[in-house]
């Protein structure tokens, strides 16, 4: 069998004789063994490495040396492989790009890409030894959306801080779009708190990413790229193979608006990526826009891009899509009649936002809103885990201040909440409940409620608004000044609701309702509230 190096050296003598006619720029990929940052003496050249211009991929020869053809307009990237890490660039963000500019291009408030003498770099490489059989720990945002610098500090502080106070330990974070709302001015902020969590970070863009004053798709995420480099890319662990990219497109004709959907040139990386990417790891897409469709009977993502990267995916085993968006949470699981050909359902998490309801509702005594989401899902984070094995876990953290404002009707943990009246009529008609909001359920999560320590029985999964949200939306009704910056969210059906009426047979006074969830990531769960019956008089 050729090794990696011959084989290496074969494809960029092939490559660059087939070519010989076009413009060609080089650079080197080597072994950063000290992690400066730059290429010392002594530090060799690494074969086999992938540098890609976002359509064609080119290997690394025996001593590091690779060779593209520059595109105006493109950025160009090193495909981080599993056993490395990266150095950092000023702001924090791992140095893996650079963006090719020979013009000036168009002009746009935020600034686009600027022109760059340099068409190739080098890349380095920092070897990481000791994690091929450690579990990898992601953190991932959906939908930091700040608008404004004070959202900004509202994400560091119901975001950030916390996890960087309690030293929660991850090797890699993302987040799925809609980094700022629509002000790309917040960029620098935005990555100087997030840069306080010590964790290299990709970044997919989203709808409020875009340059709304570009004239075509093409050109609408250039000032996003300026600062996070290529919009589509892949980066690879030991564990997993992640491919990020943006899904947004651009149509600023005849106002502006996008739809869910892919290029030419992404599918033509895709291809050319996964035809060797190993399938014992978890392969994970991350994205911005879902691939089902969120509004009933209309196409949000193009249904015919979602066949064709349907059909890219079939072949891997072990695939998991993160997608936000929604400003909700649901897991969806793609089959036949979505188009999904698989072994197995594809595995769609859709991550809640970070700034839940757009940093909306009553503060709290720091400062910070409640930002539950229509779904009653308080904002947050989650969190990925992938064994060495490709298997995962996923979990939801609400931001430390999410979901106070709504506790007076309500009791709630980082799993769930309970929502319950207060006080019955012995002997009335069981019609009031108890509500579970059940932030990760599952269509098939097993939710089940007991009385007084009594049977466990199943409650019913229903497809209704969060009872809690829809009080919260009364008093907001009701104040005759506004309770907070914005209103909370206006509660829609959420995916996640469990319902069970309350028994009023019993004897009069307190009794206890008790529910558990049975999360098939982080175990049984429970939680207790109560009620209570009193005898009236007719």
């Amino acid at each position: 069998m050729r090794s990696i190096a011959s084989a290496a050296a074969l494809l960029f003598a092939l490559s660059a004789t087939a070519a010989s006619a076009a413009p060609r720029c080089e650079g080197t990929v080597y072994a950063d063994r000290n992690g400066n940052g730059r290429r010392d003496p002594g530090e060799a050249g690494l074969a086999g490495q992938r540098v890609s211009d976002g359509e064609t991929i080119v290997l690394s020869d025996a001593q590091g040396r690779y060779r593209l053809s520059p595109r105006d307009g493109s950025s160009q990237f090193l495909i981080k492989p599993a056993g490395y890490r990266l150095p950092s660039r000023d702001n924090g963000l791992p140095d893996y790009w650079l963006n090719v500019r020979d013009d000036d291009g168009p002009a746009l408030k935020y600034g686009g890409i600027p022109r760059s003498a340099a068409q190739c770099r080098d890349y380095g490489l920092i070897p990481q030894r000791g994690q091929a059989d450690q579990p990898l720990d992601v953190l991932v945002f959906a939908d930091p959306q700040t608008k404004s610098a004070l959202d900004v500090e509202h994400y560091r502080r119901a975001i950030v801080e916390p996890l960087a106070r309690a030293g929660a330990a991850a090797q890699l974070g993302l987040s799925l779009g809609d980094i700022t709302h629509d002000d790309l001015s917040l960029y620098p902020r935005l990555n100087a708190a997030t840069a306080r969590l010590g964790v290299p970070w990709l970044h997919a863009p989203g709808n409020h990413d875009l340059d709304f004053d570009a004239t075509r798709d093409e050109d609408s995420l250039l000032s996003f790229r300026h600062v996070y480099g290529p919009d589509t890319y892949a980066w690879e662990e030991a564990q997993a193979n992640f491919v990020v990219f943006d899904d947004v497109v651009y149509r600023p004709q005849p106002k502006p608006d996008y739809i869910g959907g892919l290029r030419a040139d992404q599918f033509a990386f895709l291809e050319r990526y996964l035809a060797d990417a190993p399938k014992r790891r978890l392969l994970v897409l991350a994205m911005h826009i879902p691939l089902f469709d969120t509004a009933p009977g209309r196409e949000t993502f193009r249904h015919a891009d979602r066949e064709r990267l349907f059909a890219l995916l079939r072949p891997f085993p072990r695939v998991l899509v993160l997608s936000g968006h929604s400003h909700a949470q649901r897991h969806v699981f793609h089959d036949a009649a979505s188009g999904w050909q698989g072994a197995a359902p594809l595995h769609e998490y859709n991550v809640g936002a970070a700034c839940g309801a757009f940093w909306s509702g009553v503060r709290d005594a720091q400062g910070l809103p409640d930002a539950t989401m229509s779904d009653g899902t308080p904002n947050g984070y989650a969190r990925l885990r992938i064994g060495a094995d490709a298997r995962y876990a996923l979990s939801w953290h609400p931001a430390p201040s999410a979901g106070r404002a709504l506790d007076a009707d309500s009791v709630a943990n980082a799993h769930l909440r309970l929502y319950a009246p207060k006080t019955l009529r012995r002997g009335s008609y069981p019609i009031r409940g108890v509500y579970a909001n059940v932030f990760m359920g599952r269509e098939d999560s097993r939710v089940e409620l007991r009385i007084d320590g009594g049977e466990w029985k199943p409650m019913r999964r229903v497809e209704q608004p969060d009872p809690a949200l829809l009080a919260e939306n009364a008093r907001d009704d009701a104040a005759e000044r506004l309770r907070g910056y914005d209103r909370a969210a206006i509660a829609m059906p959420s995916a996640h609701l469990w319902n069970a009426a309350l028994p009023t047979d019993l004897a009069a006074g307190e009794h206890a309702i008790e529910v558990r969830v049975f999360d098939p990531w982080q175990g049984e769960q429970r939680l207790v509230t109560g009620y209570r019956l009193i005898e009236a008089a007719p």
